[in-house]
């Protein structure tokens, strides 16, 4: 999945002798009552793509613009060989005849109609013994066979949302797009519906769009990633690029990054943290001076001491402010300025994530400990 330019041309591609592919494309524009919608994307067929932003961001609203529910401003969405907008040619193609398959956030299943009823909703105008193959197929597929009879109240959620699944694909779709489809479920049914998605996703071979506000989702999920903050697209490509070298500060925050300092050029590969108070080594350099400067929270190591004469760099004495507990973590909120000496500074400096195994190998010894913000885990960003 990769953007397009802004002027909207495309290349054809010849693939595995099937002749022209063109997959999902568009270029829109919608006016929202806070900020303006401004996307413009390209979505192959090899694996989906993630939405990730903030809630607001205008997530909903693309996915619901290329379904046909909601129509753009101005701009054109294309999807293999078929025109389903375009403003200038005044072409709007309605939702039942896009032939996309739209996964809610809330399964918005039918409550009347049974399991089998839902899965038939949008392919009635097929024959009934191929209605019922299509049917028997996707509950095998999504899990659900058994189910066929029920109604949704008689559900659990997984169950509810592998039917919503399974309904989005009855129509053999020629994208698939899913709003949220895990935020409703608790922990354990997450797990269930997130391997199912996979799964899905390894046989669906069409574009594909995630949109979701966890960022350990559109990790796991989607290869590629769209950032969108209030309607723009602020990162677009590789996940894992993204994740590794946020491009500004905004993104960083948004793909959970917790450690973030304003950062001023010293020399070479140095930078001065002017938040932390301390200067640092970095592995890689940006073009143009660095505005901020970062590093993740679980890639803060903790040394024995601060080693003199040893070659260690960017190794800073520290302080514990507090800590916060979870099953198998503690983050640990620490000062780089010793206590009465801060002249104001914030609570705290640093935010480091370890496992608790190794907190309870140096949780007892005095302070100052030492903390090491290695230089290839350090990276600069621009505004």
């Amino acid at each position: 999945m990769r953007a397009v330019p802004r002027d909207g041309r495309t290349q054809t591609r010849q693939r595995d002798g099937r002749g022209a592919d063109v997959p999902l494309e568009l270029q829109i524009a919608k006016q929202l009552p806070d900020f303006s919608l401004d996307v413009a994307l390209r979505a192959d067929d090899d694996a989906p793509l993630g939405v990730l932003g903030p809630s607001g961001a205008g997530k909903s609203m693309l996915l619901r613009c290329i379904a046909g529910l909601e129509n753009p401003d101005r701009g054109r969405i294309h999807l293999q060989d078929r025109v389903l907008f375009d403003s200038e040619r005044k072409i709007h193609l309605p939702a039942r005849a896009r032939r996309i398959g739209l996964l809610f956030q809330h399964f918005a299943l039918f409550p009347h109609r049974t399991v089998a009823e839902n899965l038939a909703f949008g392919i009635r105008h097929l024959r009934v013994e191929e209605r019922q193959k299509r049917i028997a197929q996707l509950a095998r597929r999504t899990h659900t066979a058994g189910l066929e009879q029920r109604y949704p109240r008689e559900l659990s959620g997984g169950e509810q949302q592998r039917v919503a699944l399974a309904r989005a694909l009855a129509v053999e779709p020629e994208a698939l797009m899913l709003d949220e489809p895990l935020s409703a479920l608790d922990t354990h049914l997450r797990s269930q519906i997130e391997a199912q998605l996979q799964e899905t996703f390894r046989e669906y071979k069409r574009p594909a769009l995630v949109v979701t506000h966890s960022m350990e989702e559109a990790y796991r999920l989607c290869p590629r990633l769209l950032v969108l903050s209030r309607g723009r697209v602020a990162a677009f490509g590789s996940t894992e690029e993204i994740f590794r070298r946020p491009p500004t500060a905004e993104v960083a925050r948004l793909t959970g990054c917790k450690n973030i300092s304003r950062a001023r050029a010293v020399s070479g590969a140095v930078v001065e943290a002017t938040d932390w108070g301390c200067q640092l080594r970095v592995a890689e350099t940006i073009a143009g001076p660095p505005a901020y400067v970062a590093i993740r929270a679980h890639h803060l190591d903790f040394v024995e001491s601060s080693m003199p004469g040893a070659s260690i760099e960017n190794v800073f004495p520290c302080w514990l402010v507090r800590s916060s507990e979870t099953p198998f973590r503690i983050t640990l909120f620490l000062t780089l300025r010793e206590p009465g000496k801060q002249d104001g500074a914030a609570e705290f400096d640093l935010q480091a994530e370890v496992f608790k195994e190794k907190w309870e190998r140096f949780r007892d010894q005095p302070q100052p400990w030492h903390v090491r913000l290695s230089p290839a885990s350090v990276f600069l960003m621009r505004e």
